[in-house]
This record gives C-alpha cells, structure tokens and sequence, in this order.
C-alpha cells in the first residue's frame, strides 16, 4: 500500500508540473500577442481619399506646414440658373427611387433626370458655396424647380436660411480622374 501512495503522489506532481508549464506557455503567447499589437502579420496601406483639394503634413516639431494639392475632381457643366429647394421633414425615413432611406441629415439629392448614383456639385450663384451630393430619388415634381436637396445640404450653401430657393449651377463630378 505505501508504494501506491508514492506513485500517487509522484502523479499529481507530474500533473502540477505540466500544468504550471502550460500556464507559462499560454502566458507568453498572450504577452507576445499583445506586444504585437494584435497584428496578423499582413499589412495595409491607407488609400488617399477621392476630391480632396489640399492636404497638410506637418510634424509635431515641425512649426511650418507643407501644403500639397491633390488632384480635384473634373466637373462636366449640367445646368446653369437652376432653381433647387429642400426635402420636407416629412419624408425622414421613407424609401427613395433607390431604395436607400431617406435622411435630411446626408448629402443626397432628389432630380428628374440624372441617373441614380450620380455625383453632382450643387453651387450657389451668389455666394459661391458648393455642396457635393449623391442622387438617389426622383423629384422635384415642378417645371421651375430643378434639384431637391436634403436639409443639411441645403443650408450649408444657402445665403438666407429663410429662403426657400435659390439658383444654383449643377456640376456632374467625373469619377474618371485625369
């Protein structure tokens, strides 16, 4: 009987051991995890963003900003002295032509004409303020009235906040960058 006692504990010895060294090697692949900042081992590259006119460099140390343009977009003229107004409240959350939701609080606009998807640079005529949308509904349901624009869009380019239209020149961005 003694030596079945011996043996027993020599085994729950063993068994301490290899788990006091699997805990230590679960431990280290978990630091080495960490240090690696949780890496898989490819890396990837951050793309320059699409219509942006300029953009900053600057170091922390570095007192003088170095400012490189980037290419713009091309603009193909659609129409001159157009009329555009904005969505009602109303229609916040109902379905557009394209099946989105509609939001005041995006870039989208409503127009007869122009294919769904379309980018298009609303600019105001008196003020010179540009706003850059998606067309993704049908509207305005006007013979004067040209462009619906969502709310948000809309009151970044207006001159009197009060109005409830303005002229505008609408301006088709070319996704072909020359």
């Amino acid at each position: 009987m003694a030596y079945l006692l011996v043996s027993k504990k020599n085994t729950n010895t063993k068994k301490y051991s290899i788990m006091r060294n699997s805990s230590i090697i679960f431990s280290t692949a978990v630091l080495l995890f960490i240090i690696s900042g949780f890496s898989s081992g490819s890396t990837t590259t951050l793309q320059k963003p699409k219509g942006v006119v300029a953009a900053v460099a600057a170091d922390s140390t570095e007192t003088n900003a170095k400012i490189t343009k980037l290419s713009t977009p091309k603009l193909i003229l659609y129409k001159k002295g157009a009329l555009a107004t904005y969505y009602a409240d109303k229609f916040n959350g109902r379905k557009t032509t394209s099946g989105e939701r509609f939001h005041n609080a995006k870039y989208t606009a409503a127009h007869m004409k122009l294919p769904l998807g379309t980018l298009v640079r609303v600019t105001n005529e008196n003020n010179g303020k540009f706003v850059d949308v998606k067309v993704n509904d049908r509207g305005p349901y006007s013979k004067t009235l040209e462009i619906d624009l969502t709310k948000k869009a809309y009151m970044e380019i207006a001159s009197n906040k009060n109005s409830g239209s303005f002229k505008v020149k609408i301006e088709l961005l070319d996704k072909k960058q020359s």
